[in-house]
């Protein structure tokens, strides 16, 4: 995922826009009942759903911006009957189309109708590597045994396995064997995200990770992925200031690298922390266009404006594009350009999403003025 950076002394830091991914909340309806989730989705019929026609509108209104990689997701994205009408036609329409589920709902047919599409990737969300935990945690008994089994059948069916893990202090300690169940299970990727409390994730705060534990916590990232190698591909979600750890640990290596990739697969790059607004968009259900899922801020609606003016023109992305809008040590930041802080977090405890992100310990070294100078 890539944005292009420019630096003047009149422009700021201006992040020129290259949108090259999409999560897309399908449906918020979810058969689970999780602990962390962003929507506090249930097995409910949620009113405003963007229609199948609509749905297909919306991803010619995208194709005039790019072809960024779409993300279909909810709720449970498999709850929404015409998922597969969606999905075929946005592959038709050239676009690489991948799917966040919990899993649970994919049998040997699903896999095989999914594949068809062609989904290029599933994602799986497990949270924990024993079961009785993840059922807690996914609020449904047997989540665990129906995700490990739906993984098993895509893999079958020749579709590509991420396992997706929501990353507070009650799962932090299982970090080694949730790894070892991703690789165990086949997947090609792993991606921690870390809890970022909205929705029903507001009750977890009180086990959200410390500064000092998120730290820790990427350096382990770091760490593995230079143990591991092409074997598995890491991506830290919701958390930024992985971009600040990685190039502080590639500097005392001597091995600066411009990007992280793990092989050669397209979703197997990351160049900058928070994507919202510049490679990156959420589009919930009722068509309401975000910076990302967790960061409750809307930039528009494609009910009322296409979504080609909505992500070139809205006041929010363009507002998120100028790094100079930073506050706080963000603004004064010399990883700003490749980390740029979580904008949902700083929203989230400060009710302004420019704020400094609040849960890195960095402190600044350089003057503002010699940031230009910053090699990302």
């Amino acid at each position: 995922m890539t944005a292009e950076i420019e630096n003047s002394s009149e422009k700021g830091d201006i992040i020129k826009p290259k949108l090259q991914l999409i999560a897309w909340e399908l449906t918020r309806t979810c058969n689970l009942f999780c602990a962390h989730c962003r929507g506090s989705a249930s097995d409910d019929h949620y009113r405003g759903e963007l229609s199948t026609e609509e749905c297909f509108r919306l991803i010619d209104q995208i194709l005039e911006v790019g072809k960024p990689i779409i993300i279909l997701t909810g709720g449970e994205p498999l709850a929404r009957p015409d998922v597969l009408t969606i999905g075929k036609y946005a592959a038709r329409q050239g676009l690489r189309v991948v799917m966040g589920s919990n899993g649970t709902l994919i049998t040997e047919e699903m896999a095989a109708k999914l594949k068809d599409v062609p989904l290029a990737r599933l994602g799986v969300s497990l949270d924990f590597p024993i079961a009785r935990l993840q059922d807690d945690f996914r609020g449904q008994a047997g989540a665990f045994a129906a995700a490990v089994a739906g993984i098993a059948h895509a893999r079958q069916a020749g579709i590509e396995i991420q396992i997706n893990s929501t990353i507070t202090r009650r799962n932090v300690g299982y970090l080694d064997e949730l790894l070892a169940l991703a690789i165990e299970l086949g997947a090609v990727a792993f991606h921690p995200f870390m809890l970022v409390p909205t929705g029903r994730g507001k009750g977890l705060e009180s086990v959200e990770l410390s500064p000092e534990e998120y730290e820790k916590t990427l350096n382990w990232i770091y760490d593995k992925q230079m143990d591991l190698g092409d074997r598995i591909f890491f991506k830290p979600t919701d958390v930024p200031h992985y971009m600040r750890v990685m190039k502080q640990r590639q500097k005392q290596s001597g091995q600066l690298k411009s990007e992280t990739t793990a092989g050669q697969r397209p979703m197997h790059t990351v160049t900058r922390g928070c994507l919202a607004g510049t490679g990156f968009c959420f589009i919930s259900y009722q068509g309401e266009v975000k910076g990302c899922g967790f960061l409750d801020v809307v930039a528009g609606s494609v009910k009322k404006a296409s979504f080609s003016q909505i992500w070139s023109d809205s006041p929010l992305f363009c507002q998120l594009r100028d790094l100079s809008n930073l506050k706080g040590k963000c603004g004064v930041c010399e990883y700003k350009r490749i980390c740029g802080g979580c904008r949902a977090r700083a929203y989230e405890a400060s009710g302004d999403c420019l704020e400094a992100e609040p849960y890195c310990l960095y402190e600044p070294t350089l003057p503002a003025r010699d940031l230009a100078r910053i090699d990302g």
